[in-house]
């Protein structure tokens, strides 16, 4: 490696270290959990069960888990079929309405949407799934938005002159265009929704919430501690994967872009 690109090739390096001692700090925390009684009682002498047992740690990030995929991967689907939506030249007066429709949802709590959820649809995953969903989508929506506009309408019409036909030059121009933003939009959906998730556990839920919400109503701080350290490391191991995704893709760019 030359001696003014070696920089520049040790940041994947690194970034890819990170995100292995990331992952392999979640996966041991969350494995040696139930096995780390002696060490919270030490720290908390005065609660009788220091450890949550009512579900296994690694149950719970399973199905915090699938949570947050469902979820994202509607708020996905919604967000950028309504940006592709508006963003053709029959749909762009609909812009406006759409941009209020999703701040409008954004502004209610997803403490709220469950709780009007809940009676409708029945407790456990759904009002969670609905909750994080309708709360992901403006995110996604947004940086869709922001990177279909961005496409410089030059190039598209270059790749309309060489022949290709609108749905050609959407899926092999402006798409790859809008990517980087796009991206950045899914990213802080799932992020925000990982986050989120954990207050699905008040309407039945199977999340890591579950030992946060059950250490505040019985005042054990060490269920709150065990809870929060797996989801913020779970969403610190979310953000480094998009943003080595991120780097994957400028790099793909940069190989593609003229005179590389």
């Amino acid at each position: 490696v030359p001696a003014d690109r070696a920089p520049r090739a040790m940041k994947p390096m690194r970034r890819h270290a990170l995100l292995v001692i990331s992952f392999s700090l979640l996966l041991s925390l969350t494995l040696a959990m139930p096995h780390s009684g002696p060490l919270f009682a030490r720290w908390f002498p005065e609660l009788d069960r220091p450890v949550y047992t009512q579900a296994t740690f690694a149950a719970l990030l399973l199905s915090h888990l699938r949570i947050v995929l469902i979820s994202s991967s509607l708020s996905v689907l919604l967000g950028v079929g309504a940006a592709l939506a508006v963003n053709r030249p029959g749909g762009r007066a609909f812009a406006p309405l759409l941009e209020s429709v999703l701040a409008i949802s954004q502004a209610w709590p997803p403490v709220a949407v469950l709780a009007v959820a809940a009676p409708l649809i029945g407790f456990g995953d759904a009002p969670a799934v609905v909750a994080l969903c309708l709360y992901g989508v403006l995110p996604v929506a947004q940086g869709a938005l922001s990177g279909l506009r961005n496409v410089p309408a030059d190039t598209l019409a270059v790749a309309r002159a060489l022949g290709m036909s609108e749905p050609q030059a959407f899926a092999r121009v402006a798409l790859p265009l809008a990517a980087p933003v796009l991206l950045a939009g899914v990213r802080t959906s799932v992020i925000i929704n990982i986050g989120t998730a954990s207050i699905a556990s008040t309407v039945g839920a199977q999340t890591l919430g579950l030992p946060i919400i059950v250490g505040l109503s019985g005042f054990n701080t060490a269920y709150v501690i065990q809870g929060a350290v797996l989801v913020g490391l779970l969403a610190v191991v979310a953000d480094q994967l998009f943003d080595a995704l991120a780097q994957r893709l400028s790099l793909n760019r940069a190989l593609a872009s003229p005179g590389r």
